[in-house]
């Protein structure tokens, strides 16, 4: 699959994450700008294709679509996320995603993390997959399992980092917002490897969720919702840079769009409890 040349790379740079854009064999849908595509996997499809060409750049559209099991590239696909996340040997590295929806809904997160903690969970899935494809993959071969810690790493860790919340996301130490999620199971007599079902069901229906120190979700189900805060960058521009850029973009609204381009500023009073993020 190409997985262990990229993943040896990503090993020897600290400058370099990534997100797994994992495959789940289920309907989807498709959503990108990149209309060329769209008009590719309508014709693959062969079913509906949705797409809007008017002040929307590049026709940015959806296409519904299935991964099976049976399918050759869909299973390639499905084994590179995989591959990638569990041949990285620094978890923090790696964050878990479906590139929502187009992969899968993030809903299937919990299946995910049995796959990378539990090695039965793989070979079970793998023995209703395309033989064939199969062959192509180094993931059969791979044992390892990843830990609770290192769950907590790709799913929690990890992405604070790198979208430059760790201050107050991401960890429970003095000053970080009471974002909790708490399963039933006790991972010092559990051993997720083995009965990979139950981590599924425990993530799945969280025991208790809290947000900003509200509790939201109680054994599985929504009992509260909490307004988050709407975080934005800051970013620090050289001002002349920036004014020839604006004058650019400015030029091109004026000869293209039938709406101005102030119609695309938003300002901070029209977000809903808005936080700068400023970089570095």
């Amino acid at each position: 699959s190409g997985a262990e040349e990229l993943a040896k790379l990503i090993n020897s740079l600290d400058s370099v994450t990534f997100d797994m854009g994992q495959v789940v064999f289920m309907p989807t849908v498709t959503m990108t700008a990149d209309a060329p595509w769209e008009y590719v996997l309508y014709h693959i499809a062969k079913w509906k294709w949705a797409a809007g060409d008017v002040e929307n750049e590049t026709a940015s559209g959806v296409v519904p679509y299935t991964f099976r099991r049976h399918v050759y590239t869909n299973v390639i696909q499905w084994g590179i996320g995989l591959e990638l996340a569990l041949l990285i040997k620094d978890a923090s590295k790696v964050v878990v995603s479906t590139d929502h929806p187009n992969a899968g809904p993030f809903t299937r997160y919990p299946q995910i993390i049995a796959w990378l903690m539990s090695k039965k969970a793989r070979e079970d899935e793998m023995k209703k997959l395309n033989k064939r494809a199969l062959k192509k993959l180094s993931l059969p071969a791979i044992d390892r399992e990843y830990t609770f810690e290192e769950f907590i790493l790709c799913t929690r860790v990890a992405p604070a980092k790198i979208i430059g919340v760790d201050k107050f996301k991401g960890h429970l130490g003095v000053g970080a917002d009471a974002d909790i999620a708490i399963y039933d199971i006790d991972p010092r007599t559990y051993d997720p490897t083995r009965d990979y079902k139950k981590l599924i069901k425990a993530i799945k229906y969280a025991a208790y969720t809290i947000k900003s120190g509200e509790i939201v979700v109680k054994d599985g189900k929504v009992v509260n919702t909490v307004y988050g805060k709407t975080y934005y960058t800051k970013a620090k521009v050289d001002p002349v840079i920036m004014h020839e850029v604006l004058e650019d973009v400015k030029a091109k609204f004026n000869e293209w769009y039938t709406i101005t381009f102030n119609n695309y500023v938003i300002l901070e009073n029209e977000l809903h409890k808005p936080y700068a993020l400023t970089p570095g």
